[in-house]
């Protein structure tokens, strides 16, 4: 990453790499800035793969640090502002962090000389950072990503051709959606503009989209559903918006094409293990007749498989689970060998390689794309029969009046076990929902309730909370 961005300073010295309200760096400005942090993180004992907990709201320095890090060789963990003192501190504990870092602690770094070149040799294959995500014992799990893996991603041609020259970093930066949003840019020689900090409602967001002249951005799919429902005018100048996180609906791609001619929506679909993205679906101009949008095909230098339990390929249009090979796949868990053992396995169809265990039901179809089916796991049993809740799911979308739909199983306190639908369906009835979806599935799989809503709940992270 440090010789990448040292290109880029060749290449573009004076052009702009950050903006953040009345603050601008150049290439060469945000160069010396990290050199002056990297030389103060290494009087400090950080080196090859140190862990530095980076903890601080949304700035410039936020992007100084970041790349500080890398220079000094060392790894970033980012720790969101609003966690309590107790996880960062089992975040911190979890990863062996060395050092935590403030934006105070960026900002006093500016009077001092820089260090030499990028401070240190950075191989490929150390860590860039390690992002938590919650572990299903409750204990968060530590996702190692190494210095290849962000460049594989930065250098992919789904970001070709000058769309990706100016993004907007709104994500919190312990959410995987950030290395998108700054390493994708200024890997490149563009342009990351940096959002006030603190949390950024849909209004404040469509303002900011039509005053910062980006070129790109990437929205969580409830956010973008919520943008294209009550701003989608703000995507007027945007060239690029790269939604996921969830299932993106079509209605919405649908209404913000219809306010924004040309504007391209991308559906971008990965786990953190395979450094934000490992598959990609493109709509220039989403077709009436679309009712449910794939995610599309591997990025560059990435493979995808749909296998059965015992890893064998099976048929297009049959489901299986998605196993992801390739460029941008994570060295694994910090402190969790037999987790990691049991999420990347090796690859049977590449001799040394590693497969990664994404837990997402998928399909080929018959154009060669990934189709999205639910989460293995989603698997429920209801009166004796195995349901996939994505199939109910897929059903309820199917209708025109409906935007999204959740579908989840609830037990009843007499110990029945009962499928609840949520939707967003403005003014469709439930039981004519009800209706539809019995014309299409067997009776044990129609919903016992349908739930219409104005908006799903979101998340910090901008996914639907379930």
């Amino acid at each position: 990453m440090p010789e990448v961005f040292a290109e880029q300073v060749a290449r573009v010295p004076g052009a702009l790499a950050v903006e953040f309200g009345e603050v601008r760096l150049s290439f060469a400005e945000l160069d010396v800035r990290a050199r002056q942090v990297a030389g103060w993180l290494r009087e400090r004992g950080v080196g090859a793969e140190s862990l530095v907990a980076i903890r601080m709201e949304r700035c410039a320095e936020l992007v100084i640090a970041e790349l500080g890090v890398a220079m000094a060789g060392g790894a970033y963990v980012p720790l969101f502002p609003e966690w309590s003192q107790e996880h960062c501190a089992r975040v911190c504990e979890s990863a062996g962090v060395v050092l935590t870092v403030t934006a105070g602690d960026v900002a006093a770094t500016a009077g001092r000389v820089p260090v030499a070149g990028s401070g240190v040799v950075v191989a490929p294959d150390q860590l860039a950072y390690v992002m938590f995500t919650s572990g299903s014992t409750g204990v968060p799990k530590g996702v190692a990503v190494r210095q290849r893996d962000v460049v594989a991603l930065a250098g992919d041609g789904a970001f070709a051709g000058g769309a990706h020259g100016r993004v907007l970093v709104h994500s919190p930066h312990s959410f995987d959606a950030s290395t998108y949003e700054v390493w994708v840019p200024l890997l490149n020689g563009g342009q990351v503009v940096v959002a006030p900090p603190g949390r950024v409602d849909a209004g404040e967001l469509a303002s900011l989209i039509r005053s910062s002249g980006v070129r790109a951005l990437w929205l969580t799919a409830g956010l973008f559903g919520v943008m294209a429902q009550e701003y989608p005018e703000c995507f007027a100048g945007v060239v690029q918006v790269w939604a996921g996180g969830d299932v993106v609906s079509p209605a919405a791609v649908r209404r913000v094409q219809e306010v924004c001619p040309g504007l391209v929506v991308v559906n971008g679909y990965g786990p953190t293990e395979t450094t934000t993205f490992a598959a990609c679906h493109r709509m220039d101009a989403l077709g009436a007749g679309v009712s449910e949008v794939p995610i599309g095909r591997p990025l560059d230098g990435m493979r995808a498989y749909v296998l059965d339990a015992r890893l064998r390929r099976v048929p297009p249009g049959t489901a299986g689970e998605l196993y992801v090979a390739g460029a941008g796949l994570a060295r694994g868990y910090v402190g969790q060998p037999v987790l990691t053992a049991s999420r990347f396995v090796p690859d049977p169809y590449a001799v040394g390689e590693r497969l990664y265990r994404t837990g997402d039901l998928v399909r080929w179809s018959r154009e060669g794309e990934l189709e999205y089916l639910g989460r293995a796991d989603d698997q429920v049993k209801v009166r004796g029969f195995r349901i996939e809740l994505g199939e109910i799911e897929a059903a309820l979308a199917a209708h025109p009046l409906v935007e999204r739909a959740l579908v989840v199983a609830r037990t009843t306190g007499s110990g029945i076990k009962q499928l609840i639908a949520y939707v967003t369906a403005g003014n469709a009835e439930p039981g004519v929902l009800r209706e539809f979806v019995a014309e299409r599935l067997p009776e044990y799989m129609v919903p016992a309730v349908v739930v219409v809503l104005d908006a799903f709940p979101l998340t910090t992270n901008g996914k639907i909370d379930r």
